[in-house]
């Protein structure tokens, strides 16, 4: 009797030490699992490389659509139809100067887009440097940037704070013609603005 229940502890005693014991969970070697699988990386959508005379807090606001300007969505959807009416402002091959047409461009609505943004001075506006096809990338972005920052002066002269704008050069990067003449490169040659998220 006294060597059943000694079996019986001992028997008890190894199941309760079998139970605690985890295992290494084994993978399971199927013909079909012998293959590897490639999986692509997580795209991410291109963010505009920024001049570096961007402040850190413009690019913040950029780069963070959840940082809000406060602006209503009707008035949000105003300022965009604004903007949208509003040529972008072109340039001559290899130059970054203000041309005279693209004065009358940038001034078209400039009084109300300025009137909009007194309203609400968390919001900004995105100025956008592009140039055409030619020429290397580094010098296109260098070109993009001047071309933003000529942009950017004009408007602060009609009166928009400069704490409200922001620039951006995209060089050869966004063309919004891919022709192989003379007017589409100038198409590309272009400041365009927009409002910032």
């Amino acid at each position: 009797m006294k060597t059943t229940i000694l079996t019986a502890v001992g028997i008890a005693g190894l199941l309760s030490m079998a139970a605690c014991h985890k295992a290494a969970p084994v993978a399971a070697n199927h013909p079909a699992d012998t293959t590897p699988v490639a999986t692509a990386p997580a795209r991410t959508p291109a963010t505009p490389r920024s001049t570096s005379n961007a402040t850190p807090s413009s690019q913040r606001a950029a780069q963070n659509p959840s940082q809000s300007s406060g602006m209503p969505p009707a008035v949000r959807e105003q300022l965009n139809q604004y903007l949208a009416r509003m040529e972008d402002a072109l340039f001559d091959y290899n130059k970054a100067t203000i041309r005279t047409d693209a004065r009358t461009a940038l001034a078209d609505d400039v009084k109300v887009i300025r009137d909009i943004l007194a309203a609400y001075p968390a919001q900004k506006l995105l100025i956008e440097g592009n140039a055409d096809e030619r020429g290397s990338e580094e010098y296109n972005m260098a070109l993009g940037d001047k071309r933003a920052r000529a942009a950017e002066d004009f408007l602060a002269s009609m009166g928009i704070p400069n704490a409200q704008l922001t620039i951006v050069s995209f060089g050869k990067d966004r063309p919004v013609c891919t022709d192989k003449d003379e007017a589409c490169w100038q198409k590309n040659r272009r400041a365009h603005v927009t409002a910032a998220p």
